[in-house]
């Protein structure tokens, strides 16, 4: 029986890597459709039959459709991840403690700080600058970088030795926060050092590449 056709649709930002990186962890083939933000490309009548939100990234999977780039992570992992060592226990404190992990990531790493600062700093021409909005963005991700650095146990991973998706959440944070010159503290610099060292990082990396425009 032939595996379901895998396309990831969205590339050039850190929630479209966060798609690729997952295949690529679990060493699954799977198409490109690299389209990007504010190209046009996320309005044509079939994108948006895919994902009404008109964002990137989307997941087919054959007939199955999902989009929130943390929802394709913990997807991908809990469908395919058994081999790989990434599917959690159901009813396990390990897995609340990954939830836990995500949903921190994705709220007061993601949304309430990153997200402000890339909308008002970075795409500044399309919604405006707001210098105070982006000054207090930058203030509460390095203090709950603070809080993400305190519960980081002994382990090379949030939940220890095992590596799962809300590393890559987590990382791909960080990469961003490091861009925009965040101060981090030493423990989740060298904590990012060593997931970005990890082959399937780097090959997501090629992957989430937006083609070249003329």
């Amino acid at each position: 029986m032939a595996e379901p056709k895998r396309i990831v649709w969205g590339a050039g930002t850190p929630r479209t890597l966060r798609a690729h990186w997952m295949l690529h962890e679990l060493d699954m083939a799977y198409e490109r459709r690299p389209i990007t933000s504010r190209s046009g490309e996320t309005h044509t009548s079939e994108y948006v039959q895919l994902n009404p939100s008109r964002k990137i990234p989307t997941l087919q999977d054959g007939d199955f459709v999902v989009s929130e780039s943390a929802a394709i992570v913990s997807y991908l992992s809990e469908s395919y991840g058994a081999a790989k060592k990434l599917l959690l226990p159901v009813g396990s404190r390990e897995r609340t403690r990954y939830y836990q992990w995500c949903f921190f990531t994705m709220m007061e790493l993601d949304a309430n700080t990153l997200y402000i600062i890339r909308r008002h700093e970075d795409l500044k021409d399309v919604y405006g600058e707001a210098p105070n909005a982006v000054a207090t963005a930058k203030r509460c991700f390095a203090e709950q970088a603070e809080a993400a650095a305190a519960r980081l146990g002994a382990g090379p991973y949030v939940l220890g030795d095992r590596f799962t998706g809300a590393d890559i959440l987590l990382t791909t944070c960080l990469t961003g926060a490091v861009r925009r010159e965040i101060a981090l503290p030493e423990r989740l610099l060298d904590y990012m050092k060593r997931v970005t060292a990890r082959p399937a990082y780097q090959r997501a990396l090629e992957a989430n590449q937006p083609p070249k425009r003329p």
